[in-house]
């Protein structure tokens, strides 16, 4: 955006306040972060973001800045290769071949082979192409409130999306299993054994397929969900749905967009918290592995990779692969390795989860934490018996924070899951802050609506006297779900006041 000489800074926030304000009226495809008061971002430096006018805010959401923004060691790398050549793969260069080698050294050793893109997106698309063409089969498996992409090969299999189409929108190749989800899910923690109840469910789903004279091609799943509201799977659930699924001809799918390269602190990957004898026979990885530098990888077996240039079609890639990138995607591992953050994802990731267990002590609003090293979800509720999800409240939270220069995302189904992925330079002092300021919000939402807290003294006597005293009663039910179906209730504060139930029991994921 060019800017007129003569307009000030305040003009120019107000233009764009108008501008923002027209393209939420037009309801636009595209859309940004905060949009009834969005930021202006003009530079960034580790975990801090800076906007126009200098403000500083700690940035708990951009996993893409995986080792930090403007990391200068990853800066240097990229430039001093750009100074010398870019070009595209099909010259050799010691770049390519030396990532490869470097970025499979983490995984484990039958998957072996590299295909270098550009987004996850572009990985996902060639992954369904590689598992298609292996054993000539179509339909896939995939999970409810997935998200796996952009493109249309993706929003196809992306519940998270095609959902909003309507519900003739899922195509009938596709086919959807339940979310592993043991807060909300079908199988809870209550149950003996989730991870067979759920890999179950996908058997069916094969068995019905074939009966139907349908050849399941892939599995795929983010190995711990994202959009789908921060989904841990129980351990075991994806060794018995591969076994299923290759005995139906088809493969198991990784998705590391999200969620790979150490930000789960114990592992490099998140789909080895399944254990060491799990290995899956693609993995897709984007996002955090150039640090924000468009770049990604498809990494298989071989097996699968020489089925795919059996077919005959050569595959190329413009900018995939090329020697910037790679340089780039070298110093990522690297600074990774240097200033151990995977160890540093692992200590802060364990201390934030300590201070929101204790919020969940506290707040009723708090229902589940739920995460591994710096990969966490935080699920409010209206009720913690119910679950309902607090998805007004979430939204309330999220825009209060920003007001603290806290960036901070709710998301999942009902966008009542709070969002930590921050860069993996997130420090202790980091965590506290963040949660000292949610401590100080969950109060006085819970004040505001009447919700019974943890630190209240006999409070059921004075939950009693508030029910008796208190001018504004509960709405209707049927009233606060509708609410959490649109965008914010449509009361002054923001929210219905309820009668709420005495905190549950703590669960641990």
């Amino acid at each position: 955006m060019v800017r007129p000489s003569n307009l000030s800074n305040l003009e120019i926030r107000l233009l764009c306040g108008l501008v923002s304000e027209a393209l939420r009226k037009s309801r636009p495809s595209c859309k940004v972060f905060f949009a009834k008061d969005p930021l202006k971002i003009v530079r960034a430096q580790g975990q801090y973001m800076f906007d126009e006018t200098g403000e500083k805010y700690l940035d708990c959401i951009n996993n893409v800045a995986h080792v930090g923004h403007s990391h200068p060691y990853v800066i240097k790398a990229a430039t001093k290769q750009m100074e010398l050549l870019n070009t595209n793969s099909r010259f050799l260069h010691d770049n390519l071949v030396q990532y490869a080698q470097r970025l499979t050294a983490t995984l484990p050793e039958k998957l072996s082979v590299c295909y270098f893109v550009n987004s996850g997106s572009e990985a996902n698309d060639l992954a369904l192409r590689l598992a298609r063409q292996y054993h000539g089969h179509q339909d896939v498996i995939t999970l409810e409130n997935a998200y796996h992409g952009h493109v249309t090969s993706l929003i196809d299999i992306s519940p998270y999306k095609f959902n909003q189409l309507g519900k003739d929108s899922k195509k009938e190749f596709v086919h959807v299993a339940p979310s592993p989800d043991i807060y909300r899910g079908k199988y809870r923690e209550d149950h003996p054994d989730p991870a067979s109840a759920y890999a179950e469910e996908v058997k069916k789903i094969i068995e019905e397929t074939q009966k139907n004279g349908r050849k399941i091609a892939a599995f795929i799943a983010e190995s711990m969900q994202s959009c789908g509201g921060q989904v841990i799977p129980p351990v075991g659930y994806f060794q018995k749905v591969a076994e299923y699924v290759r005995a139906a001809g088809g493969v198991f799918i990784a998705d590391e967009v999200q969620v790979g390269f150490g930000r789960i602190g114990k592992h490099f990957w998140a789909f080895q918290l399944q254990g060491e004898d799990f290995v899956p026979d693609i993995v897709t990885m984007g996002k955090p592995i150039g640090n924000g530098h468009p770049m990604s990888c498809v990494v298989t077996t071989r097996e699968i990779a020489e089925s795919f240039g059996a077919s005959g079609l050569e595959y190329f890639n413009t900018f995939g692969g090329n020697p910037v990138s790679c340089a780039i995607g070298l110093a990522v591992l690297e600074v990774i390795e240097k200033e151990d953050l995977q160890g540093n994802a692992t200590r802060v990731g364990n201390y934030l989860l300590e201070l929101l267990a204790e919020q969940k002590e506290k707040h009723p609003l708090v229902g589940d934490i739920r995460g591994v090293g710096l990969f966490v979800g935080v699920d409010l509720v209206k009720d913690q018996q119910k679950r309902t999800p607090a998805t007004a409240e979430a939204l309330h939270l999220i825009y209060k924070l920003k007001e603290q220069k806290i960036l901070l995302s709710a998301d999942g189904p009902h966008r009542n899951v709070l969002k930590f992925k921050p860069p993996m330079c997130f420090t202790m002092e980091n965590a506290k802050h963040v949660v000292e300021k949610i401590d100080v919000l969950l109060t006085e939402i819970e004040e505001a609506t009447g919700m019974k807290t943890g630190n209240d003294i006999s409070a059921n006597a004075q939950c009693k006297r508030k029910t008796n005293e208190g001018s504004s009663q509960a709405e209707p039910a049927n009233e606060s779900t509708s609410c959490m179906n649109g965008a914010v209730c449509r009361q002054e504060n923001g929210f219905y006041p309820e009668k709420r139930s005495v905190p549950s029991k703590r669960i641990i994921t």
